[in-house]
């Protein structure tokens, strides 16, 4: 009876061990995210920077905008 137990129980560990060590594995197939990343970007070297350059825009410089007079009177009501 102890036997049937221990070779059940080692089976069982055994299984589990080698179903661990597959999924641990390196994966073969790259993730969608590589694969976007490596269609969208333009050729490399000096030219692909270039081209990168000239499409992209400069970052915008955030300004304040001012109040109007409608957006102050109604501050003006509510506080009074």
């Amino acid at each position: 009876m102890a036997d049937l137990i221990k070779e059940l129980v080692s089976g069982v560990v055994d299984s589990a061990l080698r179903e661990i060590l597959k999924k641990t594995g390196v994966k073969r197939t790259s993730t969608k995210r590589t694969k976007r990343r490596a269609r969208t970007t333009s050729g490399g070297g000096i030219l692909g920077d270039i081209l990168e350059a000239a499409i992209s825009k400069p970052a915008k410089k955030q300004v304040s905008r001012r109040r109007t007079a409608a957006a102050r009177s109604k501050t003006r009501r509510r506080t009074a």
